[in-house]
This record gives C-alpha cells, structure tokens and sequence, in this order.
C-alpha cells in the first residue's frame, strides 16, 4: 500500500488530518499527504523517543507528532477538526505503528530489489567471465576481455592484471585499463611496501585507502584501490598464487566494499582458472609437438641406418638396432667397395636421446663420403674424427666405432677399432676371436689426428670365404638386465651365436634377440641395443 493512500484512508475514517515525514534516497527529508498545510518543521530531529507524542505548532495550526519505531528519520503528524489533544495523541501513536509497518515493507522491498540486482550484476559477470574463457583460446585475450568486464561492474576507471614470473620473482602487468601497461615498472614478490606484493605474498584480497601502501610500480593507482590474488587449487595440492587483479579510481568517488572484494575474488579464481588451463593446454601442445618431433627423428635415424641387401651377393649381412628411447646413439653401416670387399662399421655415441642422435647422424653422413675414398680401415675412422672433431668438443661427448674391410677374395679381412669392445670373429670351427681396440673412442683421446696417423695402423685376421662370420653388438645387448639385476652377458652372447654359426645371419640375429627379450622380461631397457652379423 502507497503511504498517500493511507493517509486519505485515516482521514477518511477519523476526520482528522494526517502528514509523514521520510528520507528519500539521497537522505533529504521528503512529506507525504497534507503538505501543503504543515510543511516540514524545524523541530523533527528533536522527536526521537519512541512511543512519545510531541505538540508542535505549525502555521496551519497544531500537530501531533510520533517517531515512527522502528524506522530511523520517519515521523507522523496529526491535526484534530476539534481540540481533542488526548485522542489525537492515541491516534498518531497508533497511525506510527502502521506506517511503520508499511515503510519497513517498503524498504525491505527496496533492499530485496536492491540485492537482486547486485546478485544480478555478479552472475552476469560470472557469466561473462565464463562465456570469455569459453570462446578465446589465449590468456592474454581472456585477461583484457575479464577485465574489462569486471570494471565497469564495480565502476573502476583503472585496472590492471599482474602475473608472476617465477623465473625472476616479479609481478608483471599483462593487460590494463585507464593507463599504459607498458609503462608500469614489474614489481617484486618480496617488496614490502607494493600493495600488489602483500596480497600475492598473504593470498588476501587488501581494500586500501587513499595514502595506504602506495608504491612506485603501482603509479596507475589513483585514491583507494582494492588489490585480489589470483589463485588455483591444483588437484591434491597445496593452493598457488599465480597474480594479481587491481581495481583503482572508483567512479562514484566511494571506497570498495566487502562485497566488491568477494565479487572480485570469484572472478579472479575464475581467472586462475584459465591462467592453469591456458598453460595446460600450452604444455600438451607443446608435448604433442616434441613427441611428433621426436617420432619423425625416429623415423628418420631408421633411414639412415643401411638396407643388408646393398652389400649383397658380396656378403649376407643381418642388423637390428633397438633404441632405448625413441631416438639413440647406436649405429652400423654398410659400404659395396668392389672388387669384392665388403666394409661394416658400428658404433655407439656416449649418451642417449637428441644429441646422441645428431653426432650420430653427422657420423653416418660423414662415413658415406669418407669410405669410398679412404682404402685403409684406419684412414677412414681419422677421417671421420676430422669431420666430427668440433661437434665432439663442442658436446663433450665421444663416439666407439669399429670399422672392418672383409676381402673374401683375399681371404682376409683389416679392422680399425676405437675403443668398441664387443668385435668378434666367429670361425666355422667355433673358434671365437676378439678383435681388440687399438685407440680410445674418438673425441676421448688426448692424441690430435696427425699423431695418430703416425701412431694407428689397422690390424689384420684371416678370413675364411663363406663360412666365417664378423660378429658386432653394443653394450645394451650384453648389459641387459632382469628384474633380478642380472647381465645377459657378453660369454653367453658370444656361445649363443657361436652354437648357431651354421645358420644364416639373418636367423641367428632373430634367435639371439629372442633369447635376449626371455631373460630381460619385463625388465625396463637401459640402453640401446644393436647387433651385427655378417658372412663374406
């Protein structure tokens, strides 16, 4: 019910005149019903005891004034047809009461609307924030398009979002309102005096007056500022601080509330959020890549690694290399070198994964020029620690490779070993012959390439055509291990494919990997696994 209504309602029935007094919303002291009469006395504030009646003259006559209970800076009037002052009291008292009543309602209606809307403004930005994180792919225009959303809701003329960089320790302005976010110095974590630094450092959000905390590297700041942390609860974990969001120079000039703060607040875990997400999301791509990349590096040190049939009918030549990852250091190679010879290489590059991929990459490119040309086994190995000398130093890595000219037409067969320990001849009688390393691996020696050109010669062994066989493997066929710690073996390697010498080398390869795969089980590999056969 209008209060206008029901003052005509009360003058209807009592014959007496009535008039309210009540602040309107911007506190000025506003009448309702016979205005015109009584206007607005002086007297009012004095009214103040409730259910007490005060006689105060007017220029149309006597009124009976009553504070309204229950409802600060509101009062009632009543003026008689007749001088009935005790019933007029009686009557004002009792009309206090329900304009009490209908302005409480009023005003409760006012504070509901009032909330209602607010709760509006909150959800519409949830909303907001939450419709942004949903169609942008990046941080940085998430970060813009939130903040400005959350500025005009709380009537911010300055914002900004500060991010910390865990490599230097600072607060960083990615995006801002009302200022430049180039030309706000970062701030750092530990700075005492930066509101920005205390609300990430305590993880609460700070409402600072005009004066309070205020720092160089906040200069954008104007009047009172409300400063929020950034955070997100990682699954299982402990929370992380990961910024900041600053709201200054409010537009209708008021402080910010506690209900600014915990608007605020909801946003900036919504912005944590997609601060994670955005990170995640950078990480598995990047992760997709370097596994895309690492699978194409795969790939292409497989195609490196020579055919077995290019050296036929010279020689049959079976190899398989095993990486441990899915790119490694071991390596053989193949070379036709006419008139019958046949040349094998392997080798191992100290480490695993990337870099011992590239030196053995350069290795293998380096070789394919260098065996045509170099005639002696010994010349060709200083060759290649020429060509690779700089990347060696450079990595700190060293290479073990030996390389071998079988001429079955001469049945004989020259060999240059730098610091590979597993080379063997197996004869057709089960004879089994090491071919010892005459140097360190390259890149591990003190020795300079003319020095050892002085000092290396290649070594010899007979060869009997057809029926002898060049055994080569690395370090991971003989090292590798069970579940119970125990070492395949070199001795047990070297019997295995000396009991089947009479196959061929392909079959021998496939029957000494198979035996290899039942003694390690489900044993994790620790190192690449290569093995070489060849019958000349």
């Amino acid at each position: 019910m209008e209060l206008d209504s029901l003052l005509a309602m009360f003058r209807d029935a009592t014959g007496c005149k009535a008039i309210a007094w009540l602040p309107d919303r911007t506190g000025m002291l506003t009448s309702i019903g016979a205005t015109t009469e009584f206007g607005n006395p002086e007297a009012l504030e004095s009214i103040a005891v409730a259910g007490g009646a005060v006689d105060v003259d007017t220029p149309a006559g006597r009124l009976c004034v009553v504070a309204v209970p229950g409802v600060r800076g509101c009062w009632v009037g009543v003026a008689a047809a007749t001088d009935q002052q005790v019933s007029v009291s009686r009557q004002a008292t009792f009309l206090a009461a329900v304009v009490g009543q209908v302005v409480r309602a009023r005003l409760d209606a006012d504070h509901a609307a009032r909330e209602l809307a607010e709760r509006y403004e909150e959800i519409n930005l949830l909303y907001s924030t939450s419709e942004i994180l949903g169609r942008t792919v990046t941080f940085e225009e998430a970060a813009r398009e939130i903040l400005v959303e959350i500025s005009e809701t709380v009537g911010a003329r300055r914002a900004a979002i500060l991010m910390h960089d865990p490599s230097n320790d600072m607060l960083q302005v990615v995006t801002a309102i009302g200022f430049d976010a180039t030309t706000a110095a970062p701030i750092a974590v530990g700075d005492e005096r930066a509101a920005s630094a205390r609300a990430f450092r305590d993880r609460r959000a700070l409402i600072l007056e005009p004066g309070e905390l205020e720092h160089e590297g906040e200069s954008y700041r104007c009047g009172s500022m409300l400063s929020v942390p950034i955070r997100y609860a990682y699954p299982g974990q402990d929370e992380s601080t990961l910024g900041v969001v600053n709201l200054s120079e409010r537009r209708t000039g008021e402080a910010f509330s506690r209900a600014d703060e915990k608007l605020v607040s909801a946003i900036a875990s919504q912005i944590g959020t997609a601060v994670q997400n955005a990170r995640l999301v950078r990480a598995s791509l990047i992760q997709h890549r370097l596994q895309h990349e690492v699978q194409l590096a795969g790939d292409l040190q497989r195609r490196l690694l020579p055919d077995p049939g290019l050296v036929a009918p010279d020689a049959t030549v079976a190899a398989r290399v095993v990486p441990v990852e899915r790119v490694g250091g071991d390596f053989y190679h193949l070379f036709r070198l006419g008139g019958g010879k046949t040349g094998v290489m392997i080798g191992d590059v100290s480490g695993m994964g990337y870099p011992a991929a590239m030196i053995m990459a350069l290795l293998m490119s380096a070789a394919s020029i260098h065996a045509q040309a170099a005639a002696d086994p010994v010349d060709m190995l200083l060759a290649l620690l020429t060509s690779l000398e700089d990347e060696l130093t450079a990595t700190g890595m060293h290479v073990s490779v030996f390389y071998a000219v079988i001429d079955a037409p001469a049945s004989r067969l020259r060999f240059a070993n730098a610091g590979h320990p597993h080379a063997f001849v197996v004869g057709a009688s089960g004879g089994i012959d090491r071919l010892s390393a005459q140097v360190p691996p390259l890149g591990l020696g003190d020795d300079d390439v003319s020095v050892l050109r002085q000092t290396w010669t290649s070594e010899h062994h007979g060869w009997e055509r057809g029926r002898d066989l060049l055994l080569l493997f690395t370090d991971g066929v003989s090292d590798a291990r069970n579940s119970g710690g125990e070492r395949f073996s070199e001795k047990r390697l070297t019997d295995l494919i000396r009991d089947s010498r009479q196959r061929n080398p392909v079959e021998i390869v496939d029957h000494a990997f198979a035996v290899v795969r039942t003694h390690v089980g489900d044993a994790p590999a620790l190192d690449d696994l290569t093995l070489v056969v060849a019958r000349a």
